[in-house]
């Protein structure tokens, strides 16, 4: 959860860290060009070899679009994001700290970052979690752990994008809070004190730690996240989207889970790597295939 000067989540568009592409699979290759020819006693004619020629044509289209789709998109798998703090690759990390401890088989966190996220205005982001008076409990295990997902998860991939920041350059997006979490978080927190909704600006920062701004009153959570979206989905600008998934779904990143069981999120975001990488062939690739269509059958029929 960045929290600083301009803080936290913000987590604010995506360098994908493209890779060539793969050779295209020999199982989807198109069929050899002869191979459509009537088999008759004469050569086709112009016309039937126009017509061949641009039946390959589509065919060969239809089959880079289906590998552009099947290439699995790595860079979006097993990825830290390029912030404060994160290591610059995934690896496992023994010590990580109590709440922190699931990711430690392999994480985007050192120990000392974990132990960090456990305190209040620690050296990671000089947050005031208790801006309003005493968090309550319940409630700041929720921030810890929010805490521990932005910092050490490598599953966050498919939501990380770029952001123009002095003490980041990247950071996640609409990434897809299982209902049950974000739920739980707000029922937690209803009855602790809060001066913001959104968590990532707008503090006074002149005694080295967040205040509230002049004129922001202190009241309950509720009243500045009246339902759980409000919160989960404002209080860092975006960086969660509250899902209708549940947990062990497959289909939402979990913020809690029991390492015992394996990370659920990795199958999360591989779903989500998919399904971006089947809506991301190059629009030009098509076109130039189809816009040779036409000048080779007036080429052969010349």
């Amino acid at each position: 959860m960045k929290i600083g000067v301009g803080v936290g989540h913000d987590r604010a568009q995506a360098s994908w860290r493209l890779h060539p592409p793969g050779a295209i699979p020999t199982h989807l290759e198109a069929p050899p060009l002869l191979s459509l020819v009537p088999l008759t006693t004469g050569l086709p004619s112009d016309t039937d070899m126009a017509q061949l020629v641009t039946t390959e044509l589509l065919l060969l289209l239809a089959g880079v679009a289906a590998v552009w789709a099947a290439r699995p998109r790595t860079e979006l798998l097993n990825v830290c994001m390029d912030a404060k703090h994160h290591k610059e690759k995934p690896s496992p990390e023994d010590e990580l700290h109590e709440q922190c401890s699931p990711w430690k088989k392999n994480s985007c966190c050192f120990a000392n970052t974990s132990r960090e996220a456990h305190k209040d205005i620690s050296y990671l982001y000089r947050f005031n979690w208790d801006h309003c008076g005493q968090m309550a409990p319940a409630c700041k295990q929720h921030f810890i752990q929010d805490t521990c997902l932005y910092e050490c998860s490598p599953n966050l991939g498919p939501w990380i994008q770029q952001v123009n920041q002095s003490w980041r350059k990247e950071r996640i997006l609409n990434v897809p809070l299982c209902k049950e979490d974000c739920q739980q978080w707000w029922e937690d927190c209803r009855t602790s004190y809060t001066c913001k909704s959104n968590w990532h600006k707008g503090w006074n920062w002149s005694s080295g730690h967040n205040r509230c701004p002049v004129g922001a009153a202190c009241h309950h959570f509720h009243f500045y996240f009246p339902t759980p979206a409000a919160l989960c989905e404002g209080i860092w600008s975006h960086s969660y989207k509250l899902s209708n998934y549940s947990r062990g779904s497959g289909r939402c990143i979990q913020m809690w889970f029991d390492p015992a069981q394996g990370n659920p999120n990795e199958e999360v975001a591989r779903f989500y790597a998919l399904a971006m990488s089947a809506g991301a062939m190059p629009h030009g690739i098509g076109l130039l295939l189809l816009s040779l269509v036409p000048m080779l059958q007036l080429w052969l029929l010349s």
